[in-house]
């Protein structure tokens, strides 16, 4: 089938899905999400063959993290997809009315996108989480993963369109680009005539690649160098912690961190600290040269490594003189994701909420809590790290658009 085939069919299925109520939208994802687990064994026997794959070829252990699925995983697709299920429908929100001293009626209500495309790397769960929250909103959704996972995909979208037919519900709501060629991507992001809404989802090269080249209007869906800042103030013990989540909980997801600000005046005591407390997982830390001189075990660090998304055992560490320091340090360096403090000065917390430039920040928490489900959307479709039309985990309102409503009797201008 042809793109443009593709393309023309989920364009025709948008306006349907676009009116189908709750009861009927809820029932599909159920039936979804009871296809994939009596699908688990398939599904898992064509990932197996991607990791195999991806493993001969050399892909590093954070993106195998990404690619691999297990029955909890599968599990958890499932799961994603009835919790999608039991949130509330945003589409037909009537969001305000007015009346305007002609006596027009006018409001706003919201509507589906239409036709969503999603261009994403090696992360198949990301299929399932994509279909939930697009058709739960009411949007078809063209999906072109990439060709490390093209197998796991098959398996899940097969599944998935397997458990719509079984609700009476057109399975083309959700549909795969096979065509693994990146002519075949270019061309997507040309679709303008079927597709209302490309989001990428990956590295920062495929990212960068839609961005420049889509004709189609894009989410920016960021890589996620995100940082976290120990303050003079810091408690030691809350800092080690949320460091330790937050780098080595999962290592290939755009929220762990990459990234550490440590204030000068407390180096010398938490330094020693830190580096005992990341040994049990051999974390690489690639410090300044003040940072190096307090711990010679240090790796000196390049100028790229400030900026650097390892998705790795691997953390900058960049030691400053003031907050503003910091501040500045990680306003030129971040990717606009997640950034974090740790302190028990409530207005240098303040200060950092107020001038860090990034779609989540934090003060004494870990970053790995931007995530849709962890904020309360369910299964998120992406971290937003752009400012229109939305920012942050993106879940069924960010899928959403609104169109004015008028009611009259009559008048004319």
């Amino acid at each position: 089938m042809t793109l443009n085939e593709i393309g023309r069919q989920a364009k025709e299925v948008s306006r349907l899905l676009g009116i189908l109520g709750s009861r009927e939208k809820n029932m599909g994802l159920e039936e979804a999400a009871r296809s994939l687990l009596e699908g688990e064994e398939e599904i898992l026997l064509a990932n197996q063959e991607d990791c195999e794959k991806a493993k001969n070829s050399g892909m590093s252990q954070g993106l195998l993290d990404r690619l691999m699925l297990t029955p909890a995983r599968v599990q958890a697709m499932a799961d994603g997809l009835l919790q999608v299920a039991a949130l509330e429908d945003p589409v037909g929100e009537v969001l305000s009315v007015k009346l305007r001293p002609n006596g027009l009626q006018i409001g706003q209500k919201r509507v589906p996108l239409g036709v969503i495309g999603m261009i994403y790397e090696a992360r198949p769960n990301v299929t399932a989480d994509a279909f939930g929250l697009c058709f739960k909103s009411g949007n078809a959704v063209i999906l072109k993963g990439g060709s490390d996972a093209i197998r796991s995909n098959q398996a899940i979208v097969r599944c998935l369109r397997e458990g719509l037919v079984h609700a009476g519900l057109p399975a083309d709501a959700v549909q795969l680009v096979e065509d693994t060629n990146r002519d075949t991507t270019r061309e997507l992001m040309r679709l303008n005539q079927y597709v209302d809404v490309l989001i990428p989802r990956g590295g920062a090269g495929l990212i960068r690649a839609v961005v420049e080249n889509s004709t189609v209007p894009v989410i920016e869906t960021g890589t996620g160098n995100c940082h976290i800042y120990v303050d003079e103030s810091a408690d030691f013990n809350m800092a080690l912690d949320i460091i330790y989540n937050a780098k080595t909980q999962r290592i290939g997801v755009c929220n762990a961190c990459e990234s550490l600000v440590v204030h000068r005046a407390i180096a010398e005591r938490f330094l020693p600290l830190l580096k005992r407390k990341l040994k049990d997982k051999q974390v690489e830390i690639r410090a300044d040269e003040a940072a190096c001189a307090i711990e010679p075990s240090f790796t000196p660090a390049a100028e790229e490594d400030w900026g650097t998304e390892y998705l790795d055992y691997i953390l900058s560490l960049k030691l400053v003189d003031s907050l503003d320091e910091a501040i500045a340090h990680i306003n030129h360096y971040n990717t606009g994701h997640s950034e974090a403090i740790v302190t028990s000065d409530y207005f240098n917390a303040q200060r950092f909420l107020n001038e860090v430039d990034a779609a989540a920040v934090y003060v004494n928490a870990s970053t790995r809590f931007t995530d849709g489900e962890e904020f309360g959307f369910g299964a998120e479709i992406g971290i937003s790290t752009q400012k229109l039309h939305a920012r942050g985990p993106m879940g069924l309102k960010e899928l959403t658009t609104t169109k004015y409503i008028i009611y009259g009797d009559g008048q004319i201008r």
